[in-house]
């Protein structure tokens, strides 16, 4: 029997600025850190028993860490329905500028825009996948 995992606990973003990168990730989302790894970057909490991590690009190189990474990424965060419009105010409000909104086929709305190092960032509501 093949075993289980419980869903993704840890998510990682490679970033040139560590310090500019929490800013954003507190101010957009209130995510706090939880563990500082100094000049290799640190780990926010991004839900429950959700884990964001932000390491600086190259910097774990040095201690030959797997931790190391480079392009622009992609990460959806799950939203409730009744947020998507409180959203798009917030984001505006911050400068964010939301790249697209997108309804999926099966009733979700996706917003799509940017952090500091153009990673790819989502806010989607139920009805995006068929498992959400």
């Amino acid at each position: 029997m093949q075993p289980k995992t419980e869903g993704i606990l840890e998510s990682s973003l490679y970033v040139s600025d560590v310090a500019r990168s929490v800013h954003f990730y507190r101010k957009t989302f209130g995510f706090d850190v939880i563990t500082d790894f100094g000049e290799r970057g640190c780990a926010m909490k991004a839900g429950a028993r959700q884990v964001l991590l932000l390491f600086k690009k190259g910097a774990s190189r040095a201690i030959q860490s797997p931790h190391d990474g480079d392009g622009e990424l992609h990460l959806a965060f799950a939203i409730a329905s009744a947020e998507l419009a409180s959203w798009e105010t917030w984001l505006e409000e911050k400068g964010i500028a939301i790249e697209e909104k997108k309804k999926w086929e099966l009733g979700g709305w996706s917003l799509y825009f940017r952090e500091p190092d153009r990673h790819l960032l989502e806010l989607a509501t139920p009805g995006t996948w068929p498992v959400y």
